[in-house]
């Protein structure tokens, strides 16, 4: 078994069956070594769905609206090689029941020409955006930037560390996100709220708790005094928005610095071959 399979299979046993083992990250000296091993130089933002910014836009200010895939769409629009997953590894390793398994990563820069052809394929830029559309219409939520543990697994070697970009397209059951609660800060740190991205409770919240149950990868959101109350580790992917039956948990995007500075992110930690035509 190659290398790039030795890396997978663990990641299928250890990880994403039971997301609790991210746990064992914390025992002493353990999250130095997971770093170095499949998250050094990790930077991954979180992007809410487009729905979710369209419930929360105020109806009299349309021309402010910025949309989370129109950033995916900058550097669709920018990169030269653009290469989509035939599955998505996270969710083929669970077996997902309730989303597309077919709806794999988008990956971009000069890396993707050595993933394995049975794996995916290159396409348009026209192809990865209707890509980006099919991933938002089932529910997924984005996670742009730099991955280590992609270019493990798909056996590309550290070289392309710094040149693949990764857009990951996950859903709440079974993606990589899910360990996050549970790993050493030094690990889950390197999932991250897009700036000017902001996620508050209103006083409509009844205190349900479905938004804890269901709404959380990271375990941000807790019941407090009889209402819903989020932590500072809110990564401001907008899926408890979705979940609330009250309409209770609005976000806000400020549009020129969520643009700005999560592009000014990306590009300070990926390197990828850019063409203006």
């Amino acid at each position: 078994m190659s290398a790039p399979n030795i890396a997978l299979a663990i990641f299928k046993l250890f990880y994403m069956r039971n997301p609790r083992n991210g746990r064992f990250s914390k025992l002493p000296g353990a999250a130095r070594i997971i770093e170095r091993l499949l998250f050094d130089g990790d930077h991954m933002v979180a992007l809410p769905r487009d729905a979710v910014v369209r419930i929360n836009q105020q109806v009299d200010e349309p021309e402010q609206i910025v949309l989370p895939s129109e950033l995916v769409d900058y550097f669709i629009d920018r990169s030269v090689y653009h290469w989509i997953m035939n599955f998505c590894i996270c969710r083929r390793s669970n077996p997902c029941k309730d989303y597309p398994i077919e709806l794999g990563c988008l990956f971009m820069g000069a890396p993707v020409m050595d993933i394995n052809p049975q794996w995916g394929r290159r396409v348009s830029k026209a192809e990865a955006k209707a890509h980006i559309r099919r991933c938002q219409e089932a529910g997924l939520i984005h996670f742009i930037g730099r991955s280590k543990l992609d270019t493990v697994w798909l056996g590309l070697g550290p070289k392309a560390g710094d040149k693949l970009l990764t857009v990951c397209n996950c859903c709440p059951c079974c993606c990589i996100t899910r360990p996050a609660a549970y790993m050493d800060r030094r690990l889950s740190d390197k999932l991250k709220r897009a700036p000017g991205v902001s996620v508050t409770v209103t006083d409509d919240c009844i205190g349900c708790g479905l938004c804890v149950q269901e709404g959380c990868f990271i375990n941000a959101l807790h019941i407090e005094n009889g209402r819903a109350a989020i932590g500072e580790n809110c990564r401001g992917c907008g899926r408890c928005v979705e979940r609330c039956p009250q309409g209770a948990i609005r976000m806000t995007i400020e549009p020129e610095r969520f643009m700005r500075e999560t592009i000014g992110q990306i590009t300070g930690v990926i390197d990828i071959p850019v063409t203006t035509s």
